[in-house]
């Protein structure tokens, strides 16, 4: 009897990229414990943002975008939702219905045609000047992630100093809360 085995065949999946939403109390230590859950198990964290949203609750949002396999998400959100001070956990990007903004300071310093040019794109993203001079140009741009990362993209050319990002804030889309 002449069997042949063949190998098991290997699956990859394609890494996504997800923004959680995660409630915690809001006490020293919290974001400590949450920052370490992702360095101890070697997991990225692409954007963070953090903020007081319940007063009196004392209660903060958490913004965390990240990229994993759809295993490495569900790992993720697991292992946050074991954590004492967290509250809740939610895969905005699971629901499809999430409106995710940033916040970027764009330094910029140019004469001439460079500058014009600047001044022209700047007005096309609807960038705002904040702070100006006969050298250089603060812009502050707000809006997805992929639109500040091709707004500083056309700047280098055209003399990008430097920028600050404030990394992804994000809420579901409709009348429900979280």
């Amino acid at each position: 009897m002449n069997t042949t085995h063949y190998p098991a065949q290997v699956v990859f999946e394609t890494p996504e990229t997800h923004t959680l939403s995660v409630i915690v109390d809001n006490e020293p230590g919290v974001l400590a414990r949450v920052v370490g859950l992702f360095s101890g198990r070697g997991y990225n964290i692409e954007s963070l943002t953090v903020s007081e949203t319940e007063h009196e609750a004392h209660l903060s949002r958490i913004t965390i975008v990240t990229t994993g396999t759809p295993m490495v998400i569900e790992q993720i959100k697991n292992q946050l939702d074991r954590l004492v001070p967290v509250h809740r956990v939610v895969d905005l990007t699971v629901s499809g219905r999430v409106l995710a903004r940033e916040l970027a300071l764009i330094k910029v310093k140019g004469k001439g045609e460079a500058r014009v040019e600047a001044l022209r794109l700047a007005d096309a993203f609807r960038a705002r000047i904040v702070d100006a001079n006969i050298e250089s140009f603060v812009f502050e741009l707000t809006g997805k992630s992929d639109k500040i990362d091709e707004f500083v993209n056309l700047m280098g050319p055209l003399g990008l100093v430097e920028y600050s990002r404030t990394g992804v804030a994000a809420i579901a889309r409709g009348p429900e809360p979280m």
